[in-house]
């Protein structure tokens, strides 16, 4: 079950890799077709977009920890944090913004937390 929790926690740390990507060095091009955003939309929420995309990077920051920290236990607790506060932020913009935002990132958030506390 470790080996299914690792490569799940994989998967959620490279959207959010993609996430702050798409948030901040993309947002103009990919960014905003992604996002749906019209062309006229993208001055005003590039600053805003690139702070959100900041976040996303602290998560993955916190993922990538919980798989390379040397301290198993260590690394459990950055995984369970990382994964918690991804889940979290998934319901929050499933709420306020739309309701994809559940399925692409609380329930893989929320798969790769249970395989952990089940490993």
């Amino acid at each position: 079950m470790l080996i299914a929790a690792k490569f799940l926690i994989s998967i959620v740390l490279i959207l959010h890799v993609w996430i702050f990507l798409l948030e901040t060095v993309l947002f103009r091009t990919r960014g905003r077709k992604v996002f749906g955003l019209k062309e006229t939309q993208v001055d005003a929420l590039a600053p805003l977009m690139s702070n959100q995309g900041c976040y996303n990077a602290f998560l993955a920051a916190a993922l990538a920890l919980g798989l390379m920290h040397p301290d198993p236990v260590i690394g459990r607790a950055f995984a369970i944090f990382g994964l918690a506060c991804v889940a979290v932020a998934g319901v929050w913009g499933g709420v306020t913004v739309g309701r994809r935002i559940l399925f692409v990132q609380t329930v893989p958030a929320l798969a790769a937390l249970i395989a952990l506390l089940l490993a």
